[in-house]
C-alpha cells in the first residue's frame, strides 16, 4: 500500500473535458481571431524575468522578446500544463512550466520584472488575492501586462453575463467569469494603470459573451515594498 508522502497531489485546478476543448479552441482562434497580433502586442518589449500566470497550453512561448532572460509558467491544470510542457521546447527563451494556483503563487516577493496574464483572470477563484499574489511577486516598478475579457459596456449584454455567470457559464468553460471588472480589479490591488485599449473579439462577426477585452499594462509603484 503507498504510503501518503508518495500520492500525487491534487492539482489546485481540475477541468480535463474543458482542458481538451480548450487546447483544440484557443490554437484555431489565435488565426481565426486574430489573437496572435494580441498576444504579440502583449508581450512586446518585455525583458528580464517574467511570470505567467495560467499559462494554458502554452500559446503566449513563441512570442516573449530576446531580451526575456527566463520565463516561470504556471498552469494548475494538468493537461494544459502537459502541453505547455511540449510548447516550452519550441520557445526561443527559457521556460520553465509549474503547478500552481494564482492565489498562492509557488515563488519569492519580488523575483520578477514583469507578470503576464493573458485570458485568465476572468477564472481565478479569488481575484483580489490573485492580484495581490502577482504585486507581491513584482518588483516596484514591474509591469502587469494583461489581456481579458470582462464586463461589456452596454447594458443588455452586461446583464446577460451576469446571468451566465450565476449559472452555467463557470461549470462549461473551466471556472471563466465573463462579467469581470479586471481594469477596477488592478487599480483596487493597487497597481497604477498604464496604457491600455478596449477591443472586440473577433473584431467582426456576432457579439459574444467574451468579446468584450482589454489589453494594457499597469505598474506596481516604486515606493510599494509591501
Amino acid at each position: 500500500m503507498p504510503s501518503r508522502s508518495s500520492k500525487v497531489p491534487r492539482d489546485a485546478v481540475h477541468h480535463p473535458l474543458f482542458a481538451r476543448f480548450y487546447a483544440r479552441f484557443s490554437v484555431a482562434a489565435d488565426v481565426k481571431g486574430g489573437i496572435v497580433a494580441h498576444r504579440r502586442e502583449l508581450l512586446d518589449g518585455l525583458s528580464g524575468r517574467v511570470i505567467e500566470i495560467g499559462a494554458g497550453n502554452g500559446l503566449n512561448f513563441t512570442h516573449y522578446p530576446a531580451a526575456v532572460s527566463e520565463v516561470v509558467a504556471l498552469e494548475p491544470e494538468r493537461t494544459l500544463r502537459q502541453l505547455a510542457l511540449t510548447a516550452a521546447m519550441h520557445a526561443e527563451v527559457p521556460v520553465d512550466v509549474v503547478p500552481g494556483a494564482a492565489e498562492a503563487l509557488p515563488v519569492k516577493s519580488e523575483a520578477f520584472d514583469a507578470a503576464v496574464a493573458s485570458l485568465v483572470l476572468c477564472s481565478v477563484r479569488d481575484l483580489p488575492r490573485a492580484l495581490s499574489e502577482i504585486k507581491r511577486v513584482l518588483r516596484p516598478g514591474g509591469e502587469l501586462r494583461f489581456f481579458e475579457h470582462g464586463a461589456a459596456p452596454g447594458r443588455p449584454m452586461a446583464t446577460a453575463q451576469r446571468a451566465l455567470d450565476r449559472t452555467v457559464w463557470p461549470r462549461v468553460f473551466g471556472g471563466c467569469h465573463t462579467a469581470r471588472d479586471t481594469l477596477g480589479a488592478i487599480e483596487a490591488a493597487g497597481f497604477e494603470l498604464g496604457t491600455y485599449r478596449r477591443l472586440r473579439v473577433p473584431e467582426k462577426g456576432p457579439r459574444l459573451p467574451t468579446s468584450f477585452c482589454v489589453l494594457g499594462v499597469a505598474r506596481r509603484p516604486h515606493e510599494d515594498t509591501r
